[in-house]
């Protein structure tokens, strides 16, 4: 699973803040790894220098393995804070999108092939 930072002009996307964010969303999509190709993570400061109320923003993509990307955004006081919102939120998403394609293949994979089925005595 790659890991893809993005800043707007008002953060600066350091070494150390890469680290922090991979280290974060790894930790939380860790169970999903094998469906993830990438994750692109957005960075936002939306008051731009002003500090106010939840204006850190973080946009996250999943991009999973042949299927449509999922994403989702957190708005908090802090990056560290809207990083792990929407950590967990894309982890309840995944859970739901992929916990749904596990049990329609489960309940799909009991069903006899047309054609197949046992001749009655």
């Amino acid at each position: 699973m790659k890991i893809q930072l993005n800043t707007d002009v008002h953060i600066e996307g350091t070494e150390a803040l890469a680290a922090q964010v991979s280290a974060t969303v790894e930790q939380a999509l860790e169970r999903f790894q094998e469906h993830i190709t990438r994750v692109e993570v957005h960075l936002s400061d939306e008051n731009g220098g002003k500090s106010g109320p939840h204006d850190q923003r973080c946009m996250l993509e999943a991009r999973l393995e042949g299927r449509q990307p999922v994403a989702v955004t957190e708005h908090a006081a802090t990056l560290e804070q809207a990083v792990q919102g929407a950590a967990q939120k894309l982890a309840r998403l995944l859970d739901t999108t992929l916990g749904r394609l596990h049990d329609h293949r489960k309940k799909t994979s009991g069903l006899p092939l047309s054609g197949t089925e046992p001749a009655q005595r």
